[in-house]
Parts: structure tokens; C-alpha cells; sequence
């Protein structure tokens, strides 16, 4: 059974989906965290697919916010190569600060905007 805690992320995130969506030209930028890891995925929602992903599982040293920051920038460079510069960022229900910040800061120094 999920925690309250968690029960709540997940309807922060039912309310902003409500809301938000990517397109082919506008993809979201959807952010997962585990205790352990951070991920990272460029969703395009009119064909629900996947077009980038990435995360911090085959990082060995630093913090979690710093495995993170190296995600935003693994992500961007590769959204890059496919040609894609901005993106809409679904902070999927979690707080803007600590590992998801620093993920948004890191794809922003890669070149996304959003």
C-alpha cells in the first residue's frame, strides 16, 4: 500500500497532466526518482512514445544531486541530436528543489529550454 505521502505525489501528478502534454514539436520532459536513481524521458504525447531517455544507474561517484544535474545534461545533449530544443517539464508530481532542481538546471545548461 502506498504511503500518504506518495498517494498525494500521485495526484499532483493526475492534476498536472490534466494539463499539461507534449507534442511532436513541444515533447515533455518527465522526471523519475528512486531512492537510489534518477530518471529522465522526452515523452511525445499525440503518439505516446518514448524519444529519449536516460538515468544515473551506470554513475558511480557524487551525490544524488550531482548524478542528477549529469542526467539534465546526458538528456539535453541527447534530445539535441534528435532536434529537439524545447521541451515542456512535468516535474511529475515531485517538489521543484533538491534532485529534481538540479536535473531542470543541468538539461537547461545542456541547451533545453522549457
Amino acid at each position: 500500500m502506498p504511503t500518504k505521502k506518495e498517494e498525494l505525489r500521485k495526484r499532483r501528478h493526475h492534476r498536472i497532466r490534466a494539463k499539461i502534454s507534449g507534442t511532436q514539436a513541444k515533447p515533455r520532459l518527465v522526471v523519475f526518482r528512486s531512492l537510489a536513481n534518477n530518471y529522465a524521458q522526452v515523452v511525445d504525447d499525440t503518439t505516446g512514445k518514448v524519444l529519449v531517455s536516460c538515468s544515473d544507474m551506470k554513475a558511480k561517484t557524487g551525490t544524488k544531486v550531482e548524478k542528477a544535474k549529469v542526467v539534465g545534461t546526458e538528456i539535453a545533449k541527447k534530445a539535441q541530436e534528435l532536434k529537439i530544443t524545447e521541451v515542456v517539464f512535468d516535474r511529475n508530481g515531485y517538489k521543484y528543489h533538491g534532485r529534481v532542481k538540479a536535473l531542470a538546471e543541468g538539461a537547461r545548461e545542456g541547451g533545453l529550454k522549457f
